[in-house]
């Protein structure tokens, strides 16, 4: 139900005019701001928002508090550590492919530069006294960076479209994901709507018009529209994408977390597909962010996927819109106005909203 067919050609949805082409970087900042959400908290797309209609009144459990964030450490020591070693396994699996982005660049900064890193100053790094270190992507600072996120049917468990919320990761996309369970449940009924196919993954970029199929195709697409120059980096750093080697250990990576998110959660809300897209901070080889990924899709969520992979500028972005120290994954939602930080809440937390309670 999930794998990829054979190669079809990029479809682009019909237009009155040619399609807009993709925004260029501003003159100071390369990152997709949040800025670019609408009042409430949806991304700016039309694609798979569900119209105008009204989303489903859900609210946040009697009394709940947001965890004080703790980075570097664990909130339930015993009650991570089983998923810790899993996410970690899949993580050295997947030799960290979408850990770091295309052309991350460490730095030991000193002096002023050095002072200059600092929740104060809204900018990522780790200050100790006199020397900071803080790593970006120069190489994706000088490329095109998209106006609104691109959207991508898929589902956790793929091996496919595993290969394409990497290459988004590298490239420093953010993805509005639209969770296809099995690729049968969840979005799959508005993707058959949409295609007449059940296949995913399936890429819509409402910037250029463009809409296709086929993981290789669009991993290619997002290069030739989003990626630097060819010439820039060297294409070995894409390897773990291609072939019989991505297949094989990202399918390895999905059997050792027990295939989580690739059905939908029986007692998950029968409206959650209605929900106002939730936005998800993160990347998902983090072993702490994966269980949140897992959970969204098990529950058929629609959400955001903001990309905070080494390197990113999304990570300053962070610092500035939370006022602390980088820590991921971060959780936005605009259907309960709850914000919050430790994955393993998160994940209560989700599970006591999006879910039916037994009788």
């Amino acid at each position: 139900g999930g794998a990829d067919r054979q190669a079809v050609p990029p479809r682009r949805r019909s237009h009155a005019s040619p399609p807009a082409p993709p925004a260029h970087r501003a003159e100071t900042d390369s990152t997709w701001e949040p800025s670019r959400l609408r009042a409430d908290g949806a991304a700016n797309y039309t694609a798979g928002d569900g119209g105008a209609a009204r989303p489903p009144a859900v609210a946040a459990p009697a009394g709940f508090v947001a965890p004080k964030p703790k980075p570097l450490s664990m909130t339930r020591p015993k009650e991570q550590l089983p998923s810790l070693i899993t996410g970690g396994l899949a993580l050295a699996v997947r030799l960290a492919t979408g850990v770091f982005t295309l052309g991350w660049t460490p730095r030991l900064l000193t002096g002023d530069d050095a002072a200059a890193v600092g929740v104060e100053s809204g900018t990522y790094g780790f200050r100790l006294g006199p020397v900071a270190f803080r790593d970006t992507s120069p190489l994706l600072a000088e490329a095109v960076r998209p106006e609104e996120p691109l959207v991508l049917y898929e589902y956790e468990g793929s091996p496919f479209c595993r290969k394409v919320r990497e290459a988004a990761l590298l490239l420093d996309l953010p993805l509005a994901l639209r969770p296809c369970p099995g690729a049968r449940a969840g979005f799959a009924s508005e993707l058959q709507e949409r295609t007449g196919r059940m296949t995913v993954p399936f890429l819509v970029d409402p910037n250029t018009g463009t809409e296709m199929f086929e993981s290789d195709d669009i991993v290619e697409y997002m290069l030739s529209t989003y990626g630097p120059p060819r010439a820039a980096y060297d294409p070995k750093a894409l390897w773990p994408l291609r072939g019989g080697f991505q297949v094989a250990t990202a399918t390895l990576a999905t059997l050792l977390r027990g295939l989580a998110g690739s059905q939908r959660q029986p007692n998950a809300r029968p409206d959650n597909e209605a929900m106002q897209p939730l936005q998800l901070w993160g990347y998902e080889p983090s072993p702490f962010v994966r269980p949140v990924r897992e959970k969204l899709c098990a529950l058929c969520l629609p959400h955001t996927l903001v990309p905070t992979a080494r390197g990113s500028a999304n990570r300053d972005a962070l610092v500035r819109k939370t006022g602390v120290q980088f820590q991921v994954p971060y959780l936005v939602d605009p259907n309960t106005g709850v914000e919050l930080f430790e994955s393993p809440e998160i994940v209560e937390y989700l599970e006591a909203v999006y879910t039916v309670p037994s009788r």
